[in-house]
């Protein structure tokens, strides 16, 4: 989509106020909500079908994730005092803490989905507690901790996304577990292949690859109609418009074990929402200092904590869309949160969200190896950045990406520690992120090792540096991607001074 001239808004001269025609803001802002919009529905669709919920309810999810996304990003973009960055960023469902929901949830169905709901509410919390020490909490989390965390959040998703294929081996007919006659379908895993195919070939068109999995998706279930493997039945009765229902699972339950795992994942995606903040500043050529990446985390961390209220989970700023931004040059806040504007007006209809519901589980299967693989190479590209030269780093990727696997290698593994352990352990993305942060720690930190002859040259997208940090920490801010001359002291104004 090419550039549109547009008139900058009097009331300010910075590139992100910028006002666009009418149509051009609606047009660009469905451009960002179809980057983004396969990652958001895949979310609830993966939780959904691990607490065996019907098609009906795995709608609820959806809209509520629609509807909450939608309204993280107006928060963002628009902002209200003390709250939301006033960027150009769009908010959404944040893949980051699926493998810690998979870990509470179990076995436990809906009442594993709502204890997930209430460890969400108290780590939003505690995420908005810490943004005042945040500039020092994120020291713990470099690219070496980010990178291993983020690989093994891509990978411990995979045995999710192949069972959606095959489905499981049991199935329980009358209360008793028989042999699943429908497993491993050669149709099945045909149809995913299939998507798989699509998702590849749509990459192969320039103007398409951003929403190659979306129509992958499309066509995909499209495919499977034809073959007879859609369910409809969530569909009939729906509405066309109706708010999302409260606590629609009913009420939260909290659990200690759940909450310490959470609080773990929201860390990590206050450290991406903090990367992706500095990283749009960048594109768009505007000042980002210390009070404006405090408020982009508080929109962040105070849609997150409320987002079970209404059946959704945690949000993130989308760095694909941050991608969106520097390749189309339109910087406008306006333009991503007409965008939001859709995404909210999305998840109002419970028909829009029962047809999404509708993706048969062979469709996301072969989505979800592209989507999941995605996730995991951006961790490796972050590892890219490592400094392995003289250092024991590989060793800590090492170990931290091994303790992230072993839950999904051996599900059984830590089953014999008490249930608050084995709830956190069980998580790959905690065993990865305790363990990253514990060596990170040891060998980095604490007593810094170098050993000779230990060398690897081995990139993800942005993260924060050790620079941003300290001029962050220091009051300053940066400008088109330059450090702008750091504050006095007595101008300083904490990061979380609302």
């Amino acid at each position: 989509m090419k550039t549109t001239t547009a008139t900058p808004n009097l009331a300010g001269s910075r590139p992100e106020d910028e006002k666009l025609p009418l149509w051009t803001t609606l047009s660009y802002g469905v451009q960002h909500i179809l980057a983004m919009f396969g990652g958001v529905i895949a979310v609830p669709i993966i939780i959904g079908g691990a607490a065996g919920l019907s098609v009906e309810q795995k709608a609820v999810l959806v809209g509520g994730c629609l509807f909450m996304s939608g309204l993280a990003t107006l928060v963002q973009t628009l902002g209200f005092p003390g709250v939301g960055s006033q960027l150009p960023l769009v908010q959404g469902v944040s893949f980051a803490t699926v493998a810690t929901m998979l870990a509470i949830i179990g076995d436990d169905g809906t009442h594993g989905l709502r204890t997930a709901f209430g460890a969400i509410i108290v780590a939003g919390l505690i995420g908005l507690a810490v943004i005042p020490l945040f500039a020092k909490i994120v020291q713990l989390f470099p690219a070496v901790v980010t990178g291993s965390v983020i690989t093994v959040i891509g990978l411990s998703l995979m045995p999710v996304a192949a069972r959606w294929v095959t489905g499981n081996e049991t199935v329980t007919v009358d209360g008793k577990s028989v042999a699943n006659p429908d497993f491993a379908n050669p149709a099945n895993i045909g149809l995913a292949m299939l998507t798989l195919a699509l998702i590849l070939a749509f990459s192969k068109v320039k103007k398409l690859t951003r929403v190659a999995i979306l129509l992958g998706l499309v066509v995909g279930t499209i495919v499977a109609a034809l073959c007879g493997k859609i369910d409809t039945s969530g569909v009939h009765g729906t509405g066309v418009v109706g708010f999302p229902e409260p606590f629609a699972f009913g009420m939260p339950v909290f659990e200690l074990a759940a909450i310490v795992s959470m609080t773990i994942a929201i860390l990590v995606i206050m450290v991406e929402t903090t990367a992706d903040i500095l990283a749009v500043g960048e594109v768009v050529e505007t000042d980002v200092d210390t009070k404006r990446v405090a408020r982009g985390l508080r929109a962040d961390m105070g849609v997150s904590a409320i987002a079970p209220v209404f059946n959704s989970f945690p949000a993130t700023a989308f760095a694909q869309n941050v991608g969106l931004v520097a390749l189309t040059g339109i910087k406008s806040r306006f333009a991503v949160a007409a965008g939001g504007g859709v995404l909210l007006l999305l998840g109002l209809s419970p028909m829009a969200s029962a047809v999404v519901g509708m993706i048969p589980s062979p469709v996301l299967g072969g989505a979800g190896i592209a989507l999941f693989g995605t996730v995991a190479a951006s961790g490796i590209r972050t590892l890219t950045k490592v400094d392995y030269s003289g250092t024991t780093n590989i060793l800590v990727v090492a170990v931290s990406i091994g303790m992230g696997l072993v839950p999904v290698v051996s599900p059984e593994f830590w089953s014999g520690l008490p249930t608050w352990a084995g709830t956190i352990l069980e998580s790959g993305i905690s065993s990865a992120a305790i363990t990253a942060v514990l060596l990170n720690l040891l060998f980095n930190v604490w007593r810094p090792v170098e050993p000779s002859g230990m060398a690897m040259a081995a990139a993800r997208a942005r993260n924060v540096s050790d620079v941003e940090m300290r001029v962050l920490a220091e009051g300053g801010s940066f400008e088109a991607g330059q450090t702008v001359k750091v504050k006095p002291v007595e101008d300083t104004e904490p990061i979380a001074a609302h």
